[in-house]
């Protein structure tokens, strides 16, 4: 008997190993450090003792997926998408099209981007953070169905373009975020926070436990990965960037600000410091998360996104990072005949 017991847990334990194991489409870089008990580990962590209960308790509303929730949570793949393809070839030099090509779903591939001079850390924090884009674009399409990747300006020009309307004037030299590890967390302060909003503002308008479940699980992680990005950020909010002489604190506020002069709503971003009244409890001006009075996310409506995303403050003209506009029937509506499923 205990011989069968044995055998009966050590092929239980191969069964967990064989299901961690699965590569993504075309594989991707394996990180050569990762010490190879750990698996082992963590599979014998789980199912000790009694069998656990492991599923949630029934939905209110038996209904996965309202069709309703099908265009607001494709809209997010647009989010997903620039970031996945910023993080990956900012660690990798490869996107998508080399990760996992079958998730892009035939759109083109995002131009500009390419491997960023990173510290070991950043690096190791930038890799994690594309291979969770990886993940959350498969998610959302096996939820609720995916929609192309749309054309994605990820060069060191648009940037460039995204500072020097932030300051309102032209830095010189203009800005790189491929150049250094500070550059590109400066950078990615630009995107990921969005999504963060996005997914705020889409919650009360979906219905689906399966849909609610996904939304939840993308908004925990893009919540971390902004906060990781932030605290990075805030470690280094009185230095100054070079070559220009300005603070990595100026920096996020004057991002924040053109975010909320392009969104047009009022003030639904803030840098890393902000007036005491306006931090949490009017009690302190550091501002390592960026929320409101009751230090709750912002949210923002697809056109408020789309409107900072294209640079031009309106959701019916494409630019920035979309030159030809994003994709999805949400965002094909705000172009009117200009952009449509068949074009």
């Amino acid at each position: 008997m205990a011989s069968y017991a044995s055998a009966s847990f050590m092929l239980l334990l191969l069964l967990q190993l064989w299901s961690c194991s699965e590569a993504l489409p075309r594989g991707h870089p394996v990180d050569p450090t990762c010490p190879p008990e750990w698996s082992s580990v963590v599979a014998m962590s789980c199912n000790h003792g009694k069998p656990p209960s492991c599923q949630p308790p029934a939905p209110h509303i038996p209904v996965a997926v309202f069709p309703y929730d099908v265009d607001p949570m494709q809209f997010a793949t647009n989010l997903e998408f620039t970031e996945a393809e910023f993080f990956l070839h900012g660690a990798y030099g490869v996107g998508l099209d080399e990760i996992a090509p079958k998730l892009a779903l035939g759109g083109p591939p995002s131009v500009g981007s390419r491997k960023a001079n990173l510290d070991e850390v950043t690096w190791r924090i930038v890799a994690e953070f594309g291979l969770q884009e990886v993940g959350h674009i498969r998610a959302i399409q096996r939820t609720v169905g995916g929609i192309p990747r749309p054309l994605i300006d990820l060069s060191p020009h648009n940037f460039a373009r995204v500072m020097d309307e932030a300051f309102g004037y032209k830095l010189d030299p203009p800005f790189d975020p491929y150049v250094n590890s500070l550059n590109f967390l400066l950078a990615s302060y630009v995107i990921p926070y969005l999504g963060l909003n996005g997914y705020v503002g889409t919650n009360p308008i979906i219905d689906g436990y399966e849909t609610k479940k996904l939304l939840a699980g993308l908004l925990g992680v893009e919540a971390g990965q902004d906060a990781v990005i932030r605290t990075l950020l805030f470690e280094r909010r009185g230095e100054a960037v070079p070559p220009y002489n300005i603070t990595v604190a100026e920096f996020t506020d004057r991002v924040s600000a053109l975010r909320n002069r392009l969104g047009r709503c009022g003030v639904k971003n803030e840098g890393l410091t902000v007036p005491r009244e306006m931090g949490a409890e009017g009690a302190i001006c550091t501002n390592v998360l960026s929320a409101d009075k009751d230090s709750l996310s912002y949210a923002r409506t697809p056109a408020q996104l789309l409107g900072i995303l294209y640079l031009t403050g309106d959701e019916g003209v494409p630019g920035g990072f979309f030159p030809e506009g994003a994709n999805g029937r949400i965002a094909w509506s705000f172009l009117g005949a200009n952009k449509s499923p068949g074009n």
